[in-house]
């Protein structure tokens, strides 16, 4: 186990980089996981790892931490309840405020997306409530400040036993079953990839690449990872990436109790941006 100094510094290295908040129920993963990234860089074990850190070298090796502290484990269709007011309640509200031009794109954010699952459980909700409107485009960027998990997700390669959706129908219509080296694996169909960006984005970075704000953000059990002061500054944040009468979607985890944020809490979860004009 690591000493408590040591943990110390890593918690704080973290901290200041991602604003991750590594409490002291988290110092078995997070030692299992830096003894992993140790092997891969051919270091004789966890305090080779932490003197690499340590010194001047470090810098460089900050992907690899943060690869290592942030990857984390979701699957297709994750709290389904949100694809449910996706369909339900913001694409026709979308529908309605439109002035329906083929101009006209619907945005969405999904702000922490790991291994890819949720941007592309958004794209197949896209899709199927767009599939009948060939005048509408919809695009989604897909970011998160792990580089790894970023390339697993540009690849939408899964294994068979992670790919279950709701509609049986929806595995043949948007996944191409893998052959010979890729038996046993699904990769998403093209056609639903290219509606899907993916970005390196730190949430607390100074600026976003962003050129156009969202109709809704999913950014979902991520804040459990933040400290009250970092929420506090995250909300704001993501509040101002919304186009009026925008959704922000959370984790059900998650809480915005004395957070000041001006959004209007229409669910469990989710909060609404200022109503459309």
């Amino acid at each position: 186990m690591i000493a408590a100094a040591e943990y110390d510094f890593i918690r704080r290295l973290v901290y200041d980089r991602s604003r991750i908040n590594l409490g002291p129920d988290k110092v078995e993963l997070v030692c299992s996981r830096l003894r992993k990234r140790a092997r891969a860089l051919r270091l004789e074990g966890l305090e080779a790892y932490i003197e690499l850190l340590r010194s001047p070298a470090g810098d460089e090796e900050m992907t690899g931490l943060m690869d290592a502290i942030s990857t984390n484990v979701t699957h297709f269709f994750r709290e389904p309840d949100h694809f449910d007011f996706l369909r339900s309640t913001v694409l026709p509200e979308w529908e309605a405020a439109r002035t329906r031009k083929p101009a006209d794109v619907f945005r969405a954010w999904s702000a922490a997306c790991s291994s890819g699952e949720e941007p592309y459980t958004l794209a197949i909700t896209l899709a199927e409530h767009f599939k009948n409107h060939a005048d509408r485009d919809w695009r989604i960027a897909a970011s998160d400040i792990s580089t790894q998990m970023l390339s697993r997700a540009e690849e939408a390669i899964y294994p068979q036993e992670r790919v279950k959706l709701p509609e049986p129908a929806w595995l043949r219509h948007y996944f191409q079953r893998g052959v010979a080296q890729y038996e046993g694996t699904y990769r998403v169909k093209p056609d639903l990839r290219r509606h899907v960006s993916f970005h390196h984005v730190n949430l607390f970075q100074a600026s976003y690449e962003f050129t156009d704000k969202f109709d809704v953000i999913f950014c979902r059990n991520v804040m459990i990872y933040f400290d009250r002061k970092t929420q506090k500054l995250l909300v704001p944040r993501l509040r101002d990436q919304l186009t009026p009468g925008g959704y922000l979607i959370v984790g059900h985890s998650e809480s915005f109790i004395g957070i000041h944020h001006a959004l209007t809490n229409v669910h469990p979860s989710i909060y609404r941006c200022g109503q459309r004009s």
